[in-house]
């Protein structure tokens, strides 16, 4: 049988389609290499990368290798009793184990804060791609909601919102993330708004795809480098504010312990018992720093124009 020239002009169509797409493939796995070889060329973020790697993977396997009730029991003929090999941060007011307070606290605090991070950069994402995308009402909308937000000072919101919520871990996680996401959505609502004027996204709308493709498939991909980067830092932001909100008494509650709680049960003891302030401290200030840190490594290595 014959070939038409409509057959044909299928043939070709779908070997130039097939083509394409492997095009596109190609370029994803030189840019993510690319992406890769930039980030392994910073020390310090790869160092970061390390910390918090292993303090998450010492939170998420502490049930296997330390009892809970190791963080819950007291030794009342033991209070305040120092640091010493096998008692590493040494025991609390109540004769408990620093340490294991500070494992599963760290456990606690670092789930607040990385699932709270998650939650603030999907609701600023989606805002940020509504607003900047469809404009009209839908940006007026979303961005006074924003300026709302904004107008009240974040810890203030935070500590009003902590006061009327029940203390919990639950509550603390929803209320970092519900009320943290203007910045970010700011951020991604004038990317869109660069983005889909690229002559690239023009030809693609003249070609026939449909606005969630446009931006599933070409905006938002190219939006993704500031969107990971904020999100690093929401997590940091997050970290301290969680440890505010215990320290202020409005957070987690003991006897469960947060990196928070320890340090407000501690004040009380800076000049007895040092060391009850010191490693909590030292817990959060590492791993704010770390989480700082992959930031900045992450905004070099996915930001081509600092290469």
């Amino acid at each position: 049988m014959s070939e038409t020239p409509s057959m044909t002009k299928s043939f070709a169509g779908d070997a130039y389609g097939a083509q394409a797409e492997t095009a596109n493939v190609l370029v994803e796995v030189r840019r993510g290499t690319s992406v890769w070889q930039r980030f392994i060329r910073n020390p310090l973020a790869l160092i970061a990368l390390a910390v918090l790697l292993i303090l998450a993977l010492v939170s998420i396997t502490a049930p296997l290798w330390m009892p809970y009730d190791n963080a819950l029991n007291q030794v009342r003929d033991a209070t305040f009793a120092p640091p010493s090999f096998g008692l590493w941060f040494g025991r609390d007011e109540y004769g408990r184990d620093a340490f294991a307070r500070a494992v599963y606290g760290g456990r606690l605090s670092l789930w607040v804060a990385f699932s709270s991070a998650l939650i603030a950069t999907v609701i600023g994402t989606l805002l940020g791609m509504c607003a900047g995308y469809l404009g009209g009402w839908a940006d007026t909308i979303i961005d006074r909601l924003i300026e709302l937000i904004l107008t009240i000072p974040f810890l203030l919101l935070l500590i009003l919102a902590a006061a009327v919520a029940r203390p919990s871990a639950t509550s603390i996680l929803l209320i970092l993330g519900l009320f943290d996401w203007p910045v970010l959505a700011r951020l991604v609502r004038g990317e869109f708004l660069s983005l889909k004027r690229r002559d690239y996204i023009e030809a693609a709308r003249a070609s026939g795809c449909s606005a969630p493709r446009i931006v599933l498939r070409h905006i938002l991909p190219n939006s993704m480098s500031p969107i990971i980067v904020t999100g690093t830092l929401i997590v940091a932001i997050h970290l301290t504010a969680e440890a505010a909100i215990s320290f202020l008494g409005l957070g987690i509650q003991p006897p469960t312990p947060s990196w928070g709680n320890m340090l407000t049960n501690a004040q009380n003891y800076v000049i007895s018992a040092p060391f009850l302030a010191v490693f909590p401290g030292l817990l959060i200030l590492i791993t704010v720093l770390a989480v700082n840190l992959l930031g900045d490594g992450l905004r070099d290595a996915l930001d081509p124009r600092l290469r």
